[in-house]
């Protein structure tokens, strides 16, 4: 990634007014495409990091988090495209309304539609207040635009997510430093081979002052731009210095689906008081163990015969279906007409290891004939059903 001094001009010669900078660039957008072909991804990830954590390698994982399936927007990438290319070659410096118009003129390919991550913006403030009217620009497209036009589900309501990977000085230039030896040593084999290309040798990962330079530069200026937006967007701050497989148990926990966050107010306010299925199994075991303990304070007869029905009638069909995992057992036990104890069936299952459902089937059963009428009278009789699945037994055959 290149340094943020690189993708500016000396401070004389930029704008730095933000408002300015933007309405620069919308006004060319407007200009060029119309407001009705300004169709902007559903979700961005806007993804910041200092030298060394793990951006690169944790993009495809973030991204496979969130369903992106489009390739990730590189800023630095951005600056050797063929517009930056001509911006430079006209004598012009590639500075953040530059920068800004590459971006936004990016991100209306179609490929990002659904939702692109962001390497490396913003960096600077200027850039962070462009992002803010950014924002506030494609709202005004979603209020406009969304029920007035043949394409309005084009123009949804933006979702922006702020992401940083933390790690420290001493991580990132143990890390800058890692990377540098491995591209040399690399180098050194692919020329004494002649197998494999060359891979670009970076100054500043070879060197400890300069390593310790670029995580300053990003501290600075990235650190604190991003950390400015905390309170505006949805923020995930994530520790990127353990292992590879912590690190992403630590992305997975912070882009877990989030309805409240999601959802538009109107949609979550209607479903909220619906239970979350995670939430759900958190609690489970605690709640099952309560239950057997009121259970046995509040009828303990009752349960001491629904265990004689499982030790006897249940257990034994289990013990011959062990091969399968799978059993099936049809009862019309009477005790199991008290609610209770058919809940209590399925709680000491469960309670046991196995997955116990229940299901009750009513059957007519001809009891008599009225003679005169030769009409069939019959009773309804009660199956319950109980299907309990447990893992199979594991025998290994030999060949």
């Amino acid at each position: 990634m290149s340094e943020p001094s690189a993708i500016r001009p000396a401070p004389d010669l930029e704008i730095k007014d933000a408002q300015l900078i933007f309405t620069g660039v919308w006004a060319d957008l407007l200009e060029k495409y119309g407001a009705d072909n300004l169709e902007f991804p559903g979700e961005f990830i806007w993804l910041g990091g200092a030298p060394g954590a793990g951006k690169g390698t944790n993009t495809p994982f973030i991204a496979k988090a969130r369903d992106i399936t489009a390739p990730a927007v590189v800023i630095s990438n951005l600056l050797t495209t063929p517009q930056a290319v001509a911006i430079k070659n006209s004598g012009q410096m590639v500075g953040d309304r530059e920068v800004i118009g590459l971006l936004l003129e990016e991100l209306l390919a179609p490929v990002y539609r659904e939702g692109v991550i962001v390497d490396g913006f913003p960096r600077t403030k200027v850039q962070v207040e462009c992002l803010k009217l950014f924002y506030h620009a494609m709202l005004g497209l979603h209020a406009a635009r969304a029920g007035a036009t043949p394409n309005g589900r084009a123009y949804r309501k933006p979702m922006f997510r702020i992401a940083l990977l933390f790690v420290t000085e001493e991580v990132s230039v143990q890390r800058q430093m890692a990377r540098g030896r491995d591209i040399r040593e690399h180098n050194r084999q692919a020329a004494a081979t002649g197998v494999g290309r060359t891979l670009e040798e970076r100054v500043t990962d070879l060197d400890p002052a300069l390593c310790r330079k670029r995580y300053k530069a990003f501290k600075d200026a990235n650190f604190e731009a991003l950390q400015s937006l905390r309170k505006i967007f949805h923020f995930h701050f994530i520790d990127a210095e353990g292992t590879l497989p912590e690190v992403q148990q630590n992305i997975l926990r912070e882009f877990t689906y989030q309805s409240s966050l999601e959802l538009s107010p109107e949609v979550f306010e209607l479903i909220q008081n619906i239970p979350i299925a995670t939430q759900l199994g958190m609690h489970a075991r605690q709640e099952l163990v309560s239950r057997l303990e009121q259970y046995l304070v509040e009828s303990p007869a009752v349960l001491e015969s629904v265990v004689r029905l499982i030790e006897t009638k249940i257990i034994p069909i289990v013990r011959a279906h062990a091969m399968s995992g799978h059993a099936q057992i049809n009862s019309e036990e009477s005790l199991l007409d008290d609610p209770l104890a058919l809940r209590m069936v399925i709680d000491v299952l469960w309670e046991r290891g196995f997955h116990a459902t229940v299901d009750i089937h009513r059957v007519d059963v001809p009891e008599r004939v009225d003679p005169e009428t030769w009409a069939i009278h019959c009773r309804t009789k009660k199956v319950y059903q109980i299907e309990v699945r447990y893992p199979p037994s594991d025998i290994r055959r030999g060949h």
